[in-house]
């Protein structure tokens, strides 16, 4: 089925979160009170909500979007190129573009949008904090009364389990066993609140963001038995 797709009908994306506050007693007491509660199971008795609070970025009712990195393949006379972007800055201004691209390039019938575990995290994460942040839900993101073959959303992991969906394998795992070059060569996710909030470095957080996307669109080639791009096919705008 996937050797069927067009390349250039599917949007690549990924995204980054933080906690909404710097720390755990930035919070207003209501939000610390949810917050304890909510993660009294994920915590093990010896860890405060203090400790466990530079996890928060994981759910959208206490994270927010720092950065949206998608990527798309266009064909050009001199060959295929992979072009990438980022949206960045106050999380509703770039929720709204990020709304914007996909009703103005990726709305219709036969596009799909793409990522790795983006059926778990990224796409009901981008769909609750438009919610939260008042920002209209685009139609690919709005499931609401779908049938499961109705849902426009393709997801990296999803294809890998073959069905097992016990199974996990993250994408450095699987860029790893697939002979992909590997994303992962300045932070990592664990690192991401640390670069936002110490370091304000969003441009290192966006450069971290796309080479992900990258590696997503390498998967899916590779799941083609495609050749897999390379650096001069690549084109961050």
């Amino acid at each position: 089925m996937i050797s069927k797709l067009s390349l250039d009908h599917i949007l690549f994306l990924d995204i980054e979160t933080v906690p909404q506050q710097e720390s755990f007693d930035k919070l207003e007491p209501i939000d610390q009170h949810l917050y304890t509660d909510k993660t009294k199971y994920q915590r093990k008795e010896d860890v405060t909500p203090e400790a466990f609070y530079d996890r928060a970025g994981i759910w959208a009712e206490f994270g927010k979007i720092i950065c949206i990195s998608v990527g798309y393949f266009v064909n050009r006379t001199e060959g295929q190129q992979f072009r990438t972007r980022s949206f960045t800055g106050g999380e509703k201004e770039l929720l709204e573009e990020f709304a914007h691209l996909l009703k103005e390039h990726f709305s219709k019938r036969n596009h799909l949008m793409c990522a790795h575990n983006g059926k778990e995290f990224d796409f009901p994460y981008i769909a609750r904090r438009m919610i939260i942040m008042d920002v209209e839900i685009p139609e690919k993101l709005n499931l609401f009364g779908k049938k499961p073959w109705e849902v426009p959303h393709l997801d990296t992991l999803e294809l890998w389990k073959f069905g097992d969906y016990k199974h996990y394998t993250s994408l450095k795992l699987l860029t790893r066993i697939l002979e992909i070059p590997s994303p992962k060569d300045d932070i990592d996710g664990s690192q991401v609140r640390d670069v936002f909030y110490n370091e304000h470095d969003i441009q290192r957080i966006a450069t971290y963001c796309e080479k992900d996307v990258v590696a997503v669109a390498q998967i899916v080639l590779k799941l083609r038995k495609e050749p897999l791009l390379t650096d001069e096919q690549i084109i961050s705008k």
